[in-house]
């Protein structure tokens, strides 16, 4: 089997901005009817819901079932070994770390996705018979893997802010994804991202990163606000997620029924 690419790593780098939504229900299901509306890329929480590396395995092969070019991206509840390693095994090959706030704690994500060998200073464990490989069919996958796996971190919070010249310029992220809401929190404005200082942090994010030619991405609450940060430069830009856009249809769909 000739080696895999992974397009969202390639688009990362180009300036058409790429729109997602966060899957949150930890359902196959509604992972397989998503990939079918379009989206560039599918996050699979498993820091905020309630999907451990069985769930991801799952909604990973309901994506794929598509047979769309729809990326699946897994976002890790933390920087742990073992869980990027079951991660990676069962097939991501994007992964976005919560929380980076040095820029030593980047080289720390990347060097979990990577494995050791060819002068580099990878962490990652060595299975060849996982679903990533096609379960040993894909002979060619560890020598290539390093290549193709996408690190994108988040922002989110004032010493990440501090630390972000350092953190852009690591080696081996593709993208910055600023979370307002915890970013809020830290800069001690709870529940209050449009704050100045809030905007102001991210600014300064957006403004270094451009400079670092390393990709931005943020978490957009509706459609005028995803628009706006396009507007801004973001390139890679959640649509909300899976049960707000849920919530959302059926109340309003309830609420004409019954007027």
């Amino acid at each position: 089997m000739s080696t895999f690419t992974n397009p969202l790593k390639l688009r990362l780098k180009e300036p058409d901005p790429l729109f997602g939504l966060w899957l949150s229900l930890g359902s196959d299901s509604a992972a397989e009817a998503l990939a079918h509306a379009g989206f560039d890329w599918l996050l699979i929480d498993m820091e905020h819901s309630p999907n451990d590396s069985v769930d991801v395995t799952g909604q990973l092969r309901a994506i794929a079932a598509a047979h769309l070019p729809t990326e699946p991206v897994v976002r890790l509840p933390a920087s742990e070994a073992w869980l990027v390693k079951r991660v990676l095994d069962a097939g991501a090959r994007t992964l976005m770390f919560p929380n980076i706030e040095t820029a030593e704690e980047a080289a720390q994500a990347v060097r979990l996705t990577q494995y050791p060998g060819a002068g580099g200073d990878g962490l990652r464990g060595v299975a060849g018979a996982v679903r990533a490989a096609a379960y040993g069919m894909r002979r060619d996958y560890v020598q290539n893997a390093n290549a193709q796996i996408a690190t994108i971190v988040q922002i989110e919070s004032a010493r990440a802010v501090d630390n972000i010249e350092e953190i852009a310029a690591t080696p081996g992220i593709d993208c910055l994804f600023i979370g307002p809401a915890d970013l809020a929190a830290s800069l001690g404005h709870l529940a209050d991202p449009k704050h100045p200082d809030v905007v102001a942090a991210i600014a300064r994010v957006t403004e270094v990163a451009h400079r670092a030619k390393v990709a931005t991405g943020i978490f957009a609450m509706d459609v005028l606000g995803a628009r706006q940060y396009r507007t801004e430069g973001f390139r890679f830009i959640a649509l909300a997620a899976d049960v707000m856009w849920m919530l959302r249809a059926t109340r309003q769909a309830l609420q004409e029924v019954r007027s």
